[in-house]
């Protein structure tokens, strides 16, 4: 009895001094007050679709964020861009990438169809969205695949549009109102990788009427900060009429008097979580503070040919203080195994923060 005894105990010690083994027991993602409400971000999905054996994680993410809608109260889904690797390919390389454009399309499409009809998202069109490879001109199947009309919700909630390049309105360039469950009201505003001088005017003049005064607003766009937190200057990118992240500040964000969050992604190294994300505050002209945050994981899970960036998604909730904003970094993909659920959640502090909104 005395051997067991001094077998148990050094067990536990073993236990409590090994961080593998005391790992606390996975919990499932759960509101922190009923009363809230999620906003789902997604980061950008190319490295996902490039693959055919990666298309079907990404596909997991958004059966999960299906089957959670209710759970967690999701009443708003945003993906940060470059939805596809190459917008017009026909011949892959099979180094970067084996599905030519249009299954990489398909893909992302069929993926979104387990949304349609349950909740409204708002996807940004990234650089890897125009042109053939890389933005080479302005030119996109965005709304080939997603069309105004595509998700009911989306429609309703569906305010305003602009001409992408071809003078077509489509939601490249659009915006959303949406009445939180506290009353609180937003408006969605979703702005194409480097913006053209046109669109920022529209940006302006949108958000600057009268009916929108009292709007909190959101700005979805591709490319914004760099992963130092400081906004994108310049990048060399062939386009000539562009507007990056730190003109989008001084033209659009700062003048206004109810932006109060933007949302991007683009950024990214490989295997270095830290790499992918920023996260910066600034006071606009109207005195209230500006949260800003970027968000990706392509090359996360094996560099930029790996699995597409581990499922890593974020939780954004809205708190019926209608301030506070709780958010948590989870990954579907690590935590639909009990083998790897230990890793289904990054408590780092550069993804697991909150903050507040005026």
């Amino acid at each position: 009895m005395t051997v067991f005894k001094n077998i148990s105990g050094l067990l536990l010690f073993f236990l409590l001094i090994n961080p593998i083994y005391s790992q606390e027991a996975y919990k499932p993602p759960k509101l922190s007050n009923p009363d809230s409400w999620t906003l789902i971000l997604l980061p950008d999905p190319q490295s996902y679709m490039k693959f055919g054996r990666n298309q079907g994680v990404f596909e997991l993410m958004t059966g999960w964020i299906e089957e959670n809608i209710n759970t967690l109260n999701i009443k708003m889904v945003l993906c940060t861009g470059d939805l596809v690797e190459q917008n017009e390919l026909l011949v892959t390389d099979n180094i970067n990438g084996n599905r030519p454009s249009r299954e990489q399309w398909m893909a992302i499409s069929r993926a979104f169809d387990k949304l349609d009809g349950k909740v409204p998202y708002i996807l940004a069109a990234g650089n890897h969205d125009f042109g053939y490879k890389n933005i080479e001109n302005r030119k996109s199947n965005y709304n080939t695949y997603f069309p105004a009309h595509r998700n009911l919700l989306n429609a309703q909630l569906l305010r305003e549009v602009t001409y992408n390049i071809d003078g077509i309105p489509t939601l490249e360039n659009s915006a959303f109102e949406f009445i939180s469950p506290h009353d609180r009201k937003f408006l969605f505003l979703n702005l194409e990788f480097a913006p053209r001088e046109t669109v920022i005017e529209w940006g302006q003049s949108l958000t600057s009427r009268k009916e929108y005064k009292n709007h909190t607003i959101v700005v979805l766009t591709h490319s914004y900060l760099n992963a130092q937190n400081e906004h994108i200057e310049k990048e060399n990118y062939p386009i000539k009429d562009g507007n990056y992240g730190k003109a989008i500040w001084e033209k659009l964000v700062k003048p206004s008097t109810n932006i109060q969050m933007v949302f991007s992604g683009h950024i990214g190294a490989p295997n270095d979580f830290k790499a992918h994300v920023g996260y910066r505050t600034d006071i606009n002209h109207a005195g209230k503070k500006v949260n800003q945050i970027t968000f990706n994981a392509q090359a996360l899970g094996g560099g930029w040919n790996g699995n597409g960036g581990n499922g890593w998604l974020r939780i954004l909730e809205f708190l019926p203080d209608k301030k506070t904003v709780e958010m948590h970094t989870f990954s579907p993909f690590f935590a639909i195994s009990p083998e790897t659920q230990n890793k289904a959640w990054s408590k780092t502090s550069f993804n697991d923060f909150s903050f507040e909104l005026d």
